[in-house]
């Protein structure tokens, strides 16, 4: 019997309302919680992921270092750390530097709509990455991203562009 995995449903404040199954989620585009974990390395670049081409959304695409959905009873650092590790074959500490709102919508008739917890870490290390989930890896300086999704934004994910945005701004005004 194959467990399908369950996102847990929220309001705007981010309170629990519910669970569903996650697939049933983006279908329905439900309000829903999950994360994003930014690696940056001591030159500030962010350690950017290429999705497995075998990923049912967005396949080949560029994005942060992980994200996903907590699960029932987990904190937003823990799940962050578990997929960090899952994805990426490492763990760092991570830290929470703020949540929105969001929703994109898919070619494929799915919706993200989360209530996205954004988390930082730091490290050097080289990741050994699951190629059941990612296909590629690379650094990339907070500019040269900027500047890459300017020129080629079909080349990542519809929720990358969101955050990075909001990510990008929260980083500038950190700068003393």
């Amino acid at each position: 019997m194959i467990i399908q995995e369950q996102v847990i449903l929220v309001n705007e404040n981010d309170e629990p309302i519910g669970s569903m199954e996650k697939i049933e989620a983006h279908e329905k585009a439900l309000l829903h919680r999950a994360f994003s974990v930014f690696i940056l390395n001591d030159k500030n670049e962010v350690m950017l992921q290429q999705r497995a081409a075998s990923k049912y959304h967005s396949p080949l695409l560029w994005t942060n270092t992980c994200c996903s959905h907590q699960r029932a009873g987990e904190t937003n650092i823990a799940a962050g750390k578990r997929r960090l590790l899952e994805e990426m074959g490492f763990q760092v500490d991570l830290k929470e530097l703020f949540s929105f709102i969001y929703k994109a919508p898919f070619d494929n008739g799915l919706t993200e709509h989360e209530l996205d917890h954004v988390m930082i870490g730091y490290s050097n290390q080289d990741p050994n990455i699951n190629r059941e989930e990612v296909e590629a890896w690379k650094w990339m300086s907070l500019e040269a991203i900027k500047q890459d999704m300017k020129d080629h934004p079909e080349s990542y994910t519809a929720w990358f562009k969101i955050i990075f945005e909001k990510f990008y701004h929260f980083i500038e005004a950190q700068k003393i």
